[in-house]
């Protein structure tokens, strides 16, 4: 999720009240899902990364930034002139890439957000054309580290959900003139939970089971009005743990969110307990899971994370410096169970899982300061 729009119910699975989190390999537990790694960029050129067919030759390519990888040889081509940033000293002009046609020409747009605090802007395919693609304003400030381009309605329109101007929540929505900036919905009250510059932990998925998404933070929930478009949302007070990157909504018997740490070690279950959301510790090893993304694969869902190299300078977050993890917690008869899918490039603030090859299966696009990175699936 950035939502996690399905339930586990739907999925066919059960995370019952006698399941167990742990972490590792077990001999009787075979890993029948592999992924090819492909290396498409050795540069730091973004934090975020997007899929799509950029160039409408039936191929989805990749965008990270300033530049886009034409399927399937991954040629790079600008989007805009690329700046490769100094991955100790620096961070990019990009921590959250999306792909969408915005302005209904058929032709598939880029959404990038910036470091936070910045403009949400979308760049407007050229069609082919030379030169850099033209820059249009969404809204002037986008905060939260995490903020999502989901279908938080179930309209199946994509919306933005993030902070803005460091003091509200809410939800974004194109205009009627694809040009204009987009309609802001407020779902906070000023200083609203989530909303800060540098607030760390956003989801959104349907927490209390009636059909209707909640918009999550780590201190609490926005539950929707009748009418979310024109009415503030209420706010429910929940210890939902430490500074996190997306978090994802189970559906269980104890239901509860999952969530990985930002900037110190963790990968967490809070289980939706009478008494309140009980944390389990997935995995107290991994650190800086600055991203994370939650995916169905095969018969089993999959939490998938890893590590982001120098969220903060090098040698400042716990673990800086330990191997820059691609990893993937899977559930397996009552456990979860960690698989490493790569030890050499990590991720940044936000990555896709798509099918970017048309094989049925889910493949993996990174970007981050160790490079872009796309991983085939290769197996059932």
């Amino acid at each position: 999720m950035r939502s996690w729009s399905g339930r586990l119910g739907w999925l066919g699975l059960s995370l019952g009240a006698a399941a167990v989190c742990i972490v590792g390999a077990n001999p009787s537990w075979t890993d029948d899902v592999q992924f090819k790694k492909v290396v498409l960029d050795t540069r730091f050129v973004s934090e975020g990364a997007a899929v799509g067919d950029v160039n409408k030759d039936g191929k989805l390519d990749i965008m990270a930034g300033n530049a886009w990888y034409e399927a399937p040889d991954w040629t790079p081509h600008e989007i805009a002139p690329v700046k490769e940033y100094d991955p100790k000293l620096a961070w990019s002009n990009s921590f959250n890439n999306w792909a969408a046609d915005l302005n209904g020409d058929g032709w598939v747009d880029q959404i990038v957000i910036g470091r936070p605090g910045s403009a949400a802007v979308w760049r407007e395919n050229p069609k082919g054309e030379a030169g850099p693609w033209k820059v249009h304003t969404i809204w002037r400030s986008a905060c939260n580290e995490s903020p999502l381009y989901v279908d938080l309605l179930g309209t199946g329109q994509k919306v933005l959900v993030m902070g803005y101007d460091t003091t509200r929540m809410a939800w974004l929505e194109p205009a009627e003139d694809p040009y204009a900036e987009w309609i802001c919905h407020d779902v906070s009250e000023l200083n609203g939970a989530g909303s800060g510059r540098y607030w760390h932990g956003l989801g959104a998925g349907d927490i209390t089971g009636d059909g209707r998404n909640e918009i999550i933070t780590k201190d609490g929930y926005y539950t929707p009005p009748a009418d979310p478009c024109s009415e503030l949302w209420t706010f429910v007070n929940a210890d939902l743990g430490d500074d996190c990157a997306h978090m994802f909504v189970l559906d269980s018997d104890e239901g509860g969110v999952l969530s990985t740490s930002a900037h110190n070690r963790g990968v967490w279950w809070f289980r939706q307990t009478a008494a309140g959301f009980k944390k389990t510790t997935i995995d107290d090893q991994i650190s800086v899971t600055h991203a994370a993304e939650m995916v169905r694969l095969g018969d089993s869902i999959n939490l998938i994370t890893g590590k982001r190299k120098w969220g903060h300078p090098p040698g400042v977050d716990p673990g800086s410096e330990e191997a820059h993890l691609v990893v993937r917690y899977e559930f397996q008869d009552g456990k979860w169970v960690r698989h490493i899918i790569d030890e050499d490039s990590g991720v940044g603030t936000q990555f896709e899982v798509s099918d970017v090859n048309g094989d049925d299966r889910l493949d993996i696009v990174t970007s981050n300061k160790n490079g872009v990175f796309l991983f085939v699936q290769t197996s059932d």
